[in-house]
């Protein structure tokens, strides 16, 4: 790969607005076509204080993450900008990785290189504590990586490191915009990587992100994830056939905002993870997931799902995981959504209430083509379900599990 910086380009385009530079295969104030070359535009423009990386068209291949940085936007040309996930390989570790630490020892170094994204994990491992970091210097089987690492990783858990890494990442960033950038996963040649620590896209510690025109398909993990951020936008994106989550908004992220995106052929349509509050989920399709449309529960309180097409998912339109009072998915509004086909003739729900859940509101809806329409579990309370369309409802369109519950079903329009 070769990178040609043109100064005099690029000092002439600076303003009070900020930097604005080019990257790309040719024709550009970078040229390049892997993460380097994208990684120089940005450190580039954060170093002037924030600005403009324009995206040209072309493949790029991904050996790390690009990791953004505060100020900075990056604009590709959609579905022509494509950055794509490098083939995957991973190797045991033949000596401990410890809590802290900032090297692993492998036993197989041949294909990891300095500069290379790495994930090192365990049999144990799972969520945050998984390590994503990056490569910064080698010797003979041993390399040092710019993060310490999360968690004691053991050989006798069959500990390992794999190059597996988000393909755009951003850790305590703020003020970042992504607009018309398309990921390929290349996900049947990868490793699979937690929703929690990776994604196509993924923040941690975030606040002010918008995101929109972008697209993510076959990443073996989740599509777009965003854990402990805040006013983080996701707008007109599309997520497609990952093996993860499409959307994972989570871990006490507040005030998101989800709007006119698609989520098809993953696991879940959207997972909303723990303590996810005050979010609004809006004009989504969420269809042909293989379980659900929408999950959510862990202290997710106080979120509104309005005018979303939710349909043809595996078992669930929508599910309120099974927590206890204090952990329920309180105060949730279901509103206005077209909740269709979600499941098959032996199992199926629109929305299934689990847990002891309360004060959730489903109102203006059409649901159709499940067993169930509405099913409250035993435990759930406080369920008013009002001026809903129920439609070809093989088995019951409201279920209600236990007589104490206090649902309330009122101007409900069954065919």
């Amino acid at each position: 790969m070769e990178v040609i910086l043109t100064l005099a380009t690029v000092l002439m385009a600076a303003n009070w607005e900020g930097v604005r530079i080019s990257v790309g295969l040719e024709d550009a104030d970078i040229i390049g076509d892997d993460n380097r070359a994208l990684q120089a535009a940005v450190d580039y423009v954060a170093g002037l204080g924030g600005g403009v990386v324009e995206i040209g068209e072309g493949e790029f291949l991904m050996e790390d993450s690009l990791h953004l940085r505060s100020n900075v936007t990056l604009i590709g040309r959609g579905e022509t900008t494509i950055l794509v996930k490098s083939d995957g390989f991973q190797s045991k570790l033949i000596l401990d990785g410890d809590y802290g630490e900032e090297q692993i020892t492998i036993a197989d170094p041949s294909r990891f290189e300095v500069g290379m994204g790495v994930t090192i994990l365990d049999d144990r491992s799972g969520g945050f504590h998984t390590t994503v970091a990056t490569i910064i210097a080698s010797s003979e089987n041993t390399f040092r990586i710019n993060r310490p690492l999360q968690a004691d990783y053991l050989v006798s858990a069959n500990a390992k490191a794999q190059n597996t890494f988000p393909i755009i990442s951003g850790y305590y960033v703020e003020n970042v915009e992504i607009k018309g950038i398309s990921i390929d996963g290349n996900r049947e040649n990868n490793p699979s990587i937690t929703g929690c620590r990776g994604a196509g896209i993924f923040l941690y510690r975030a606040r002010n992100v918008h995101i929109s025109n972008c697209l993510v398909r076959d990443y073996n993990g989740d599509g777009i994830s965003f854990q402990r951020s805040d006013d983080i936008v996701v707008e007109n994106c599309e997520v497609t056939d990952n093996s993860g989550y499409g959307f994972h908004p989570g871990s006490g992220s507040q005030r998101p905002i989800l709007r006119g995106n698609k989520s098809y052929r993953n696991s879940i349509g959207i997972f909303v993870c723990w303590r996810v509050k005050n979010g609004v989920f809006e004009r989504n399709e969420l269809c042909d997931n293989t379980k659900m449309g929408v999950s959510i529960g862990h202290k997710d309180t106080d979120n509104v799902f309005r005018d979303n097409l939710i349909a043809r998912n595996g078992i669930y339109g929508i599910y309120f995981r099974n927590e206890s009072e204090p952990m329920g998915a309180h105060r949730n509004l279901i509103e206005g959504n077209e909740i269709l086909d979600n499941g098959s003739n032996d199992k199926g729900y629109g929305i299934y209430v689990d847990g002891e859940t309360h004060d959730i509101t489903v109102t203006g809806n059409t649901i159709e083509g499940s067993p169930y329409g509405v099913f409250v579990g035993p435990k759930a309370t406080r369920i008013i379900i009002r001026q809903n369309a129920f439609r070809n409802i093989s088995v019951e369109p409201i279920h209600q599990e236990s007589e104490n519950s206090e649902v309330e079903s009122t101007d409900n329009w069954i065919e």
